[in-house]
Parts: C-alpha cells; structure tokens; sequence
C-alpha cells in the first residue's frame, strides 16, 4: 500500500512538472508556474503529513529538511525548483520501494510457495483436502509436479526438487523409508507419502515464520543511519541560516536545504542490509532480519554443537565384524527384521542393506523386548538382533570381545546378531563427521572468526577427536544445557559469538549467544525457533557463506552510506556559495541518490563463496566416482577383518590371497580412475597450488602397499613362517589406515565439493 500510494504521488508530481515545462515550451504564461506550484504543494502536504505521523509517534522525522526546502521555494518565488524537489522526494520512496522488494523476492518467493492443498488416500479413494486438515498418520499422494504439503515419509522411491529449501537446483533422488520436506516439489512420478508432521509443525510452516520475522526486523546500523541522518537537520538548518544571512539571498538556503536532504542514509542502508538478507536465502540459509545479519558479520567466536552439527546426527553403519558367514548375509538378516522395527539403530541398517542392493525378505513371528532387541524368522532362520547378553548365552566368545573393545576405541553403537541361536556378527554404527566439516572451519578462520569451541554432551574422548580432526580450539565435553549455556555466556562476555545447534537442548544456548544459528534441514525445531539464522540446506558450510554474505553486506551498507552523505555535505558548499540553484541542487541530489541506492543493490550481485558450484559434466563424473567410492568401503572392511583373523586361521593364506584378488580387480582400477578423472576435476573446483597433490600421493602408496603384499605371500602350498604372518598382518593393517585415511581425504576436499543431497549418504558403507 505504502509502496503503491509512492508511486502515484511520484506520477502526480513528475507529470505536473513535465507538463509546466512543455507549457513553457509554447510560450504560455501563467500555466507554468501553476503546474509546478501544484507539483510543489502536492510535496509538501506529503511533508506535512509524513511529520504530523512522525510527531504523533514521538518519533523524529527528517522530512522536515525536505518541507523546508519546499516552502522556500514557494516563498522566495521559484515554483520550478519546488517541482523538482518534490519530484525528488517522491522519486526517493519509489526507488526505495523497488530496490526493497527486488532485495526481499528471495524470501517472498518462499512465503509465496507455501503447500495450499494435499490429496489424502482413503477407502473411498483419493481426495483433495486443505493442507490443514492433514492428521499425523495420514496417507498422502504427491502428483508429479506437486508441492509436498507436509513432513513426512516416502512409501515409493521418487524424485525431489529441492531448491525452494535448500538452494540447489538439482533434482534429488529419494529412496522409500526416506523423510521427505514439505515445500518441495515432487520432479518424478506420483509418489506415496505418510504424514509424519501436520502442516503447522511442518518445515515450511516453519519457514515462513521465519521469512515474517526476517521482513519485520531492522538492523542496528539502521537505526544508527537514521539518528545520524537527525543529526543532520540541525547542521543543515545552520548551514542554511548562514547562507542566508551572509549572501542575503533566500534562494541560497534553499539549495542547501535540498542537497543537504539526508536520503543516501535513510534509503542505502536498509536497501543494503535487506539486499545481504535476500542474498543470504539463495544459499538456503534465513536470516531473522538485519539485526542477526550485522550481529553475524561481526561474530569473532564460533561454538559448536557436535551431535548434527559437526557430525551427521543420526547413526550410520560403519563396519560389519562377522563370523563363520559373510558380512553382507548378516547384514541381509538384520536388515530384514529390522524393517518391522521402529528403533532409532534399525533405520541406519535397513538404509545400509539397501545402499548394497541387497534383498530383503519379509520377517515373521516379529517380537521386540524394550530396551533388549528383537527377535524373528527370516527364509525359516531365527534371528535375534541388540545387545549381548540378549544374543549370547553365556560367556561372549573372543571375536565378539575384539568386537566390543574396538567399538569402545572407535565410540561406535553395536549391534550384535545370532542366526539359529549362534552368534554370527556384530554391526558397529557411528556418528561420522560431517565431511565439509573440516574445510569449513578453515574458511571460518580466513572469513575472520578468531575462536571455535565444541560443546557438547558426549565424552571427552569423542568429543576431542571430533574437535581435532575439526579443527577447533577448545573442546567443552559431558555439558548438560545449563553447562552449555554457561558456557555461550562465558565466551560472550570476551568476544562477540555465534552459537550453532539442531536440538532442543541447544535452544538456551542458542538464545543467549550474540548469533543463534541453528540446522533446520530436519524440521524447524525449538533450536530453529530460539536462533537467529536458519540453514535449511543440511550443509554445515552454509554457515561460512553466511558469514560472508552478512559481512559483504554490512561493509556496502556502511559505504555507500558514505559515499552519499560525503557527496551531500560536498553539495551544500556549492550551494551556499550560490553556485548551485534549488533547481540544480535537486537534480543533483537526484543523482546521488541513485548512486548511493545503486552502490548499495551491489550486495545482490553475485560473489566469492565458500560452496563450489561444480558444472554439470563434472558433477556428473564426480557422481560416478563417488558410487564406486561407496560401494568400495566393504572391501576396505574387509581388509582389518583378514587381518583379525589371520593369526586364528592356522596358516591358511587363503582368505589373503582371495582378498589381494578382490584388491587387484576392484580397488585398484578405481583409484586409478579416480587420479584420472576426479583429481583434475577436484583441482578445477579448489584452484591453487597443487590442491590434488596428497590425494595422488596416497593412491601412489596404496598400489605399493597391495603390490608389496602380493609379494609377501608365500606360493600355493607352501607353509607360511610365523615371521611371515607377523609381516602380513602388519602389512594388512598399514593398508588399512592408509585407505582409512585417504577416503576420509578424499570426502573432505573431493566428494563434499558436490550439492548436500549427493554427499547425505557420505559416510554409509
């Protein structure tokens, strides 16, 4: 409304104008001057009304500058220069509006695209109902092309476009089980859906919240430029005053009055600061409005949360210690039963039998005991999955001992498994570092974040390895929400800070750090409610490009509110030495207020960021690549196994013949693949001196080691010395660090280059 009445106060008064100059082109007398004087008084009751507002609220106003300049020239005569004032005046708010609403699309554009309608299964068919009448436990059609209408999870494989949320434009494939987000789109074939949230509670719900609170608010340097901008009226007034009273010419005080109008603050800032805002959103990442985005810029301390912040935040399978029967017949059978269950260990296993297209039959005589496991027939086994003393009667056997100090060492969950009453495997499940996680704390550091400090609830042994392979500087471990929050308070009263979490136990620290900023690809939480900035892409180094895009934003703001106010006070020297008319004075600071508003819509231009976009045949490659990457991890796996078991084996090489074999034919031509294809790729992507140079050196050393191990295997036949299986196993367990080691290289600095779908499953085997 206030954007529409702008404009037509700006056609009123730019078409008077325009018609008293065309009149006096044809020599008219007497039109002229009344056109323009009607443009000026239509100037100057927008003035008169914009103050008595200003004065009803108890709030200053700087229109009294312009209202001044407009009843100057009304009474010294120079209806002309009135004209053009008010032209001016009105042409300020239209430049204001647009440039507003050109920086708020990006979040508009959100708000704009909220589900409106779902089409709900029944008996009597599908129906078409509001999207507020959808129940938890509702069975959901989504139509190709159709908007998700609320959380929930898939029951068909589909295809997703995401980029409402998230920012990347690529379509994402889902598999059936997987949580799917209301707001995207579905880009394949009808899928169906059950409805894990109502709409209110749904992510986009959410979303928009956020996108009102970001709309609603002003920044700080806002509202500095508009009390440095009151700060002008008694200058100008002054200013004015002596021009008068030294020339004795009125016509002076009035180009003052209209060069000296402070617009450049009034108009630039907010246009700059909301500008990094809608920047900010094409990156998937909210800002609460202008205060979190200058209270972002200027954090110098950064705290984590671990669990999903750091790390993934949900267990993924990490390896499989089998015995007497291969890994993947254990993991079939679990994963079998476990498809009837609801605990939070059966998904990451289901998940991980499918990303090995392993196929699962159907489970029978289903029985769970709480806080035990859960127990079945599979193909006419019986099954029984969860913790030892529920699998194993009796003494646990050795291998499953190893099994347990290892995932003591590693901080791993296990799950043990017995086929027909005998033990037969262990699966070790963990909660992997998120592999951007390092590179980002490196750009944070180059971004200007002098600290970073993880808090979080899990031991001190997790909780310092997760900090140095990080990268950060202190590590608080075993903190409830209160030490938590102590904590933020600690570090807020040293330096400014900016706290990141996804749960509800982060809210209170969240809140009390100088930047909340919470990881809402999830669902928008209590953390997502009590933060600042919202990332919806579930990408930790969203957060860097948000820092860059907060401070870019606050430096334009600041520079060309500068810019425009240096200009103005060079104006009003000129002007009060009569070398500039009103008329002159006007068009002139027309001028710089168009550069000042232009200076600042540069935030929207695009800039360096810490996200790499790779183009489409690269990504492509890299996709490829990274499927053999993972479908690879079980073999690597299996190389600590043959070594476990080679001492109780009796001599027999067998199993390490068989394993350099698979070695040889798969792994092999996979890391020569990858220093073909994906370091040049890696290379284009990062830039710099010699950015592949320790993945190409590990590849190097890795076909050595295989090499160096074929050699070490004595011929069919022949008996091995113990010295022999000592040089083995030490060479099995050396390779297996180093792959360790490489691919973990290799997700950090190659494979978390791709879009956050394509890297969501980084860490399963």
């Amino acid at each position: 409304m206030w954007a529409a009445r702008q404009i037509i106060l700006f056609w009123v008064a730019a078409l008077l104008l325009t018609a008293g100059v065309g009149a006096a082109a044809a020599g008219a007398t007497g039109w002229p001057s009344a056109l323009w004087t009607g443009a000026a008084v239509v100037g100057l009751a927008y003035s008169t009304v914009t103050i008595a507002v200003a004065v009803r609220r108890r709030q200053p106003s700087v229109d009294v500058i312009a209202w001044l300049a407009l009843a100057g020239a009304l009474l010294v005569g120079d209806p002309l220069a009135g004209a053009v004032i008010a032209v001016m005046l009105f042409t300020g708010g239209v430049l204001e509006a647009r440039a507003s609403a050109r920086a708020r699309r990006e979040l508009g554009r959100l708000a704009a695209g909220a589900p409106r309608i779902a089409r709900r299964a029944g008996p009597d068919g599908v129906a078409e109902i509001p999207v507020d009448l959808v129940a938890v436990g509702d069975r959901l059609l989504v139509g190709a092309g159709e908007l998700v209408p609320v959380d929930g999870r898939l029951l068909d494989d589909g295809v997703f476009d995401e980029s409402a949320l998230s920012g990347e434009p690529l379509p994402v494939d889902r598999r059936a089980g997987d949580s799917v987000r209301s707001g995207v789109v579905n880009a394949g074939p009808a899928a169906r859906m059950l409805a894990t949230e109502t709409a209110a509670a749904s992510t986009y719900a959410g979303v928009v919240r956020l996108v009102e609170r970001a709309q609603a608010s002003s920044a700080p340097f806002v509202r500095l430029a508009d009390r440095f901008a009151l700060a002008f009226v008694p200058l100008t007034l002054l200013a004015a005053g002596l021009a008068w009273a030294i020339s004795g010419e009125a016509a002076r005080a009035v180009a003052v009055l209209v060069v000296a109008t402070p617009c450049p603050l009034l108009l630039a800032a907010p246009i700059a600061i909301m500008s990094g805002v809608s920047r900010a959103a094409r990156h998937g990442v909210i800002l609460k409005g202008g205060a979190a985005l200058e209270r972002l810029a200027t954090g110098r301390v950064l705290l984590f949360d671990k669990t999903g912040t750091l790390t993934g935040g949900r267990p993924v399978l990490s390896a499989i210690i089998s015995h007497d029967r291969p890994a993947d017949d254990v993991l079939r059978l679990a994963a079998a039963l476990d498809q009837a269950s609801a605990h939070v260990l059966a998904a990451p296993i289901v998940t991980a039998a499918r990303d090995r297209r392993l196929s699962l039959p159907p489970a029978s005589g289903v029985r769970e005991r709480h806080g035990s496991g859960i127990e079945g027939v599979v193909e006419g086994r019986s099954v029984r999955l969860g913790k030892a003393a529920w699998v194993v009667d009796g003494p646990a056997p050795d291998w499953m001992r190893r099994a347990r100090r290892r995932a003591a060492l590693d901080g791993s969950l296990t799950v043990f498994a017995a086929v027909d009453g005998r033990p037969a495997g262990v699966l070790l499940l963990t909660d992997p570092l998120r592999p951007d996680a390092p590179r980002m704390m490196r750009t944070l550091r180059e971004a200007g974040i002098e600290r970073t400090v993880l808090i979080t609830g899990d031991r001190a042994d997790i909780a310092e390895t997760v900090g140095r392979i990080a990268g950060v500087d202190a590590v608080y471990a075993d903190r409830d929400p209160a030490d938590k929050l102590a904590v933020v308070r600690a570090e807020q009263a040293a330096a400014p800070t900016v706290m990141v979490g996804d749960g509800v136990n982060d809210a209170p620290a969240l809140a009390a750090a100088g930047v909340g900023v919470a990881l809402a690809a999830r669902g928008v939480t209590a953390a997502a409610e009590a933060a600042d900035v919202v990332l919806t892409a579930d990408r930790v180094d969203g957060l860097a490009d948000a820092i860059l895009v907060a401070r870019r934003a606050r430096r334009i703001a600041r520079r060309s509110a500068g810019v425009g106010m240096a200009l103005s006070l060079a104006a009003m020297i000129p002007a009060a030495a009569g070398l500039l008319t009103p008329v002159a004075g006007a068009l002139l600071q027309e001028a710089i207020d168009v550069a000042a508003i232009g200076l600042a819509l540069t935030v929207l231009l695009p800039q360096r960021t810490h996200t790499v976009t790779m183009p489409a045949g690269d990504l492509a490659v890299t996709r490829e690549l990274y499927a053999q990457h993972t479908a690879i991890r079980p073999l690597v796996e299996r190389i600590r196994a043959v070594a476990d078991d080679l001492s109780a084996t009796g001599g027999d090489l067998g199993p390490v013949r068989e394993l350099l074999d698979h070695l040889e034919s798969d792994l092999l031509p996979h890391e020569r693949a990858e220093e073909r294809q994906l370091l040049p790729i890696v290379a284009r992507a990062l830039g710099g001196p010699d950015p592949t140079g320790a993945l190409s050196r590990t590849h190097a050393e890795i076909e050595h080691q295989i090499r160096r191990l074929r050699r070490a295997v004595p011929d069919t036949g022949e008996r091995p010395e113990p010295e022999d299986v000592v040089d083995l196993r030490a060479g099995l367990y050396g390779l297996y660090a180093i792959m360790q080691l490489h691919n973990a290289q290799e997700e950090e600095n190659a494979f978390s280059l791709m879009p956050a779908p394509d890297i969501a499953a980084a860490d399963r085997i």
